[in-house]
């Protein structure tokens, strides 16, 4: 028995880096290294959704263009009448901006719809959720990503609009079109945000897509003025955000806009598409905080 060693003490058997003094400037296990703005990891998420959907831009920019310039073809073709005034200007340049904000809008929505999404389908989603980025950061990159890809689409679809014949666009109020282009596509991306968060496979992003999102940008003005309708679907309709969105991004090219008959009216409707986007971000960023359906 004297023969057989005595058991080392348990921290001998530790490796030497377990004992060895923590430094000074160390944080301890479990305290966050980034205490203020993360602004590498933000800027390397924001980055790596811009670069996914830039390395298919053919699919995701250019696209979207044609579709958009199709739908103009179609429409004036449709009407057939090259006399005809809306808010002073002819059809094609009446429905110019509202496809163009509509196609920005809906690009912001595709875009942050899928991250999610694909990360829990695929398994992920821990890419998303190990890196040392808050709530607010990791919003602040998807959103800003998919407002990216909704101003690329709005130049790619603005140039094509500049080569039909009888188009004419002229910045009246830079500063609608600025703001209710990227509020707009705040908004859908946003939304788009919580569709990811909600849905559990391709089939609810596509339903919402197709049956909610769609019909509200078609029946938001886009193609025609909200005075020609009856009384109770003008109100329906002022109920739409995109309305506003549409509308207010008409009145930056055009001047006019029929969300009222005074400029008061226009920038009411740019501070209440504001607060929407203000109430719906605290509410991404709280189901962010809290997990919901992805660490549950």
């Amino acid at each position: 028995m004297a023969d057989q060693p005595f058991p080392a003490p348990e921290s001998a058997a530790l490796p030497a880096a377990a004992t060895a003094p923590r430094p000074a400037n160390f944080p301890a296990q479990g305290v966050p290294h980034f205490t203020g703005l993360n602004r590498l990891g933000l800027w390397t998420l924001y980055m790596k959704e811009v670069r996914r959907f830039f390395k298919v831009q053919t699919q995701t920019i250019w696209a979207p263009a044609m579709t958009t310039l199709l739908f103009l073809v179609i429409f004036s073709v449709a009407m057939g009448r090259s006399d005809l005034k809306i808010l002073g200007v002819n059809f094609a340049t009446f429905v110019a901006p509202g496809l163009i904000v509509m196609g920005m809008m809906q690009n912001a929505f595709a875009n942050s719809s899928f991250s999610f999404l694909a990360g829990k389908i695929q398994g992920t989603i821990i890419d998303y959720l190990m890196p040392p980025l808050s709530e607010g950061e990791l919003m602040l990159a998807m959103v800003g990503a998919a407002v990216t890809r909704a101003v690329l689409v709005g130049l790619a679809v603005y140039g094509a609009m500049l080569l039909w014949p009888g188009v004419h666009l002229q910045l009246a109020h830079p500063w609608a079109v600025a703001w209710f282009g990227l509020n707009g596509s705040v908004l859908l991306a946003i939304v788009g945000l919580i569709t990811s968060l909600w849905a559990e496979k391709f089939d609810h992003n596509a339903a919402v897509t197709n049956f909610v999102i769609a019909p509200l940008s078609l029946l938001s003005g886009t193609f025609y003025v909200i005075d020609n309708l009856a009384p109770m679907f003008q109100t329906i309709s002022r109920m739409n955000p995109f309305f506003y969105v549409i509308s207010g991004f008409r009145f930056g090219f055009l001047g006019q806009s029929d969300i009222g008959s005074t400029n008061q009216a226009v920038l009411n409707g740019a501070i209440g598409l504001g607060v929407l986007n203000l109430v719906l971000g605290v509410t991404l960023y709280l189901l962010l905080k809290s997990g919901w359906k992805l660490k549950s």
